[in-house]
């Protein structure tokens, strides 16, 4: 009886995200800021038929290349992939990266608000792709200057206005300099504030309505543990001395948990075939913002946004999940 109680609640969670999802205007009305460290993503694409005499690695002849928007551009690509209204605000250089940064973002039907600064080489990365597989990738990237970043921030207090939720998409790249003064003026404006971190020092990220670290992210700032009751201890101490809302861990083939005041709540992983999962983090809080911003709660919001995750990680590079691909999923006789 505990389990049929258990299905049927399950499956009237999944009707009401259902008819969430499949009403044509759930997405239309929702408004995403996006802000954070953007990086233009280049592949190059050949074949791979013999070794270098030069050295023992292979020789890959490039047939085609691609170019595709990274990190906080590929978080707001994936918001306007589902239909909301999103700006994005960054920093590029004056350079050939950052015009395709800008040309890009405008084809997506992202309104970006990029500064350029003279001295920064817009961040780049390059993959070598044969034979479907990366073979190489190749960083270039700098720190913005100050007065481009002081810029950024009188943006964003004009930008906050017209959005219904704010996500911070932290790569490290020096982007996010004023992320605390950030996260307090969208608070104090009653904005949720989502926020993908990097590095150890979560201390910044104090107050934001959700953090959404992967395993090993998470890992790198609480230690390791050896049950799921020392990780859900582990996750509470975190998610209370940060002053946080909700704490999401994304735990790749383990699926996900969102950790609240009210305990915490699973979703084991979706994916039917995994490819390539750069950029699913991306995907998982675009998803997440899109979904608050239209009005669902968290548990809900987790669930799509797993959902997500499962279909774009079997796509080769930083992809998009589309709204019609989310409404496969709620199709009758699907996942």
């Amino acid at each position: 009886m505990k389990d049929e109680g258990k299905n049927r609640g399950m499956a009237g969670m999944k009707e009401g995200i259902s008819s969430f999802i499949l009403h044509p205007s759930s997405f239309e009305n929702a408004r995403v800021l996006v802000v954070g460290d953007v990086m233009l993503d280049r592949y190059w694409f050949g074949e791979v038929s013999r070794i270098s005499p030069e050295a023992p690695v292979p020789v890959v002849h490039v047939s085609h290349s691609e170019e595709r928007p990274g990190g906080a551009a590929n978080v707001a690509r994936n918001a306007a992939a589902l239909g909301a209204k999103v700006a994005l605000l960054s920093v590029v250089g004056e350079d050939e990266a950052g015009d395709s940064l800008q040309r890009l973002m405008a084809s997506e039907r992202v309104d970006a608000v990029l500064h350029r600064d003279p001295g920064l080489d817009t961040t780049i990365k390059l993959r070598v792709v044969g034979r479907q597989q990366q073979l190489l990738r190749i960083d270039f990237e700098t720190t913005p200057s100050h007065e481009v970043l002081e810029n950024k921030l009188n943006d964003f207090q004009r930008l906050l206005d017209a959005a219904d939720v704010v996500i911070l998409s932290d790569y490290g790249k020096g982007g996010l300099k004023h992320i605390r003064q950030m996260i307090e003026l969208a608070r104090k404006a009653g904005k949720p504030v989502l926020v993908d971190p990097k590095g150890d020092e979560y201390e910044r990220y104090r107050g934001a309505t959700l953090l959404t670290p992967n395993r090993g992210e998470f890992r790198e700032v609480a230690g390791k543990w050896s049950s799921e009751e020392e990780l859900s201890r582990k996750a509470e101490q975190l998610r209370h001395g940060l002053d946080l809302e909700a704490l999401l861990v994304t735990r790749s083939e383990e699926g996900m948990t969102l950790y609240r005041a009210d305990g915490a709540l699973h979703e084991p992983a979706r994916a039917r075939e995994v490819f390539d999962v750069s950029g699913a983090g991306d995907t998982v809080i675009a998803t997440l913002g899109v979904m608050l911003a239209a009005g669902a709660g968290l548990p809900d919001a987790m669930h799509v946004a797993n959902l997500a995750a499962g279909i774009v990680v079997g796509k080769l590079g930083t992809a998009v999940v589309s709204r019609e691909e989310l409404q496969l999923e709620f199709q009758p006789n699907q996942g």
